[in-house]
């Protein structure tokens, strides 16, 4: 069936599927908020029952389900197609329906360049204007690899740039990084994403990056720079490396009106060997928030991207040890 009709009967909403969608995807383009995070079958915040009808699943061991949830007859919505009419129970958010419903276009790589040794900025142009919000990120199909990869952007209009980290025997970075030649053509999807801006808010901003997380929190406080959100308020931006060596993201951050006055760098890490010089903070990042800002923490809005250990470690010193209320924290784990 080329475009099979999905029904949640949780909410009552109907809406299709095209081809080469995930019921996910599908759900998002009609501009309805179903629950997601990743969109790439780490998180599990996409579960849903299957009522009736056939599906496709396309990666049977995401971690996103726990053996207790395939034993319950669990789906994940980004790992999912639908084969015929199918009836759901979904749960659907406000807070994820899309400011912009994501589309389906083709882009051009135009180039790389370092950001560090393990790091490139790569930048795409696309058939249509690049629309997307600060902090949000799109789905990239990479010629030879199976699954669509996420990957955030770093600017905030006109173009696609996407700062990505090269992963040991990754396969979609090996072509990213090794094969991919200027002048081709992949497809991308988006924006996606929940921890962009929120220009309305008037608390100073706290940034938080660590790995490749680094792309959104650069575009977060560019966009905070362009909206002269800045003129009344600070933004905190902390980076957390492994060592000296993998610290970047003040090169960028220096160019922005306000650097070193609205805008105050904090870079950390969290192993220095013997005869490495480094005058900064060390230990890992969340440890250095409550001392460096030396406020209430539930005073500021937070932003914060990086992998799973380093989310969890601030979700935890937010809401847990300060009460930090939580929709003034906005983050995306990296899976």
């Amino acid at each position: 069936m080329s475009n099979p009709i999905i029904t949640n009967v949780k909410d009552g909403s109907v809406f299709s599927q095209k081809p080469g969608d995930t019921i996910l995807r599908a759900a998002l383009r009609a501009g309805i908020g179903m629950t997601y995070e990743c969109n790439s079958g780490g998180c599990g915040a996409c579960k849903f029952e299957l009522i009736s009808g056939e599906i496709q699943t396309l990666w049977s061991n995401a971690p996103g389900l726990s053996d207790r949830d395939r034993s319950r007859g669990r789906h994940l919505a980004c790992q999912c197609r639908a084969l015929d009419d199918i009836s759901i129970k979904a749960t659907i958010s406000n807070e994820c329906t899309p400011l912009l419903p994501p589309t389906r276009q083709q882009a051009t790589f135009l180039g790389s360049k370092a950001i560090t040794h393990d790091i490139r900025e790569f930048r795409f142009l696309a058939d249509e204007h690049a629309s997307f919000l600060p902090g949000q990120f799109a789905l990239l199909d990479i010629p030879g690899v199976e699954s669509s990869r996420a990957y955030s952007m770093a600017n905030t209009t006109n173009e696609w740039h996407f700062q990505i980290r090269k992963v040991t025997n990754g396969s979609g970075t090996k072509i990213l990084f090794d094969e991919l030649q200027e002048g081709a053509k992949i497809n991308l999807d988006g924006p996606y994403g929940l921890a962009h801006l929120r220009p309305d808010v008037e608390r100073d901003i706290v940034c938080v990056a660590g790995g490749s997380g680094l792309a959104p929190m650069i575009s977060i406080t560019r966009g905070a720079v362009e909206s002269s959100l800045l003129k009344n308020r600070k933004l905190y931006f902390f980076y957390g490396a492994r060592t000296p060596n993998d610290v970047c993201g003040e090169e960028m951050l220096s160019n922005l009106e306000g650097f070193g006055d609205r805008i105050i760098y904090v870079p950390v890490v969290s192993h220095v060997e013997e005869g490495v010089e480094w005058s900064g903070q060390r230990g890992f990042v969340h440890q250095q928030l409550s001392s460096i800002l030396n406020r209430e923490l539930g005073n500021f809005e937070f932003y914060f991207a990086g992998p799973p250990p380093m989310t969890q470690a601030l979700q935890e010193l937010l809401m847990l040890d300060h009460k930090v209320p939580f929709n003034q924290i906005h983050f995306d784990r990296f899976f």
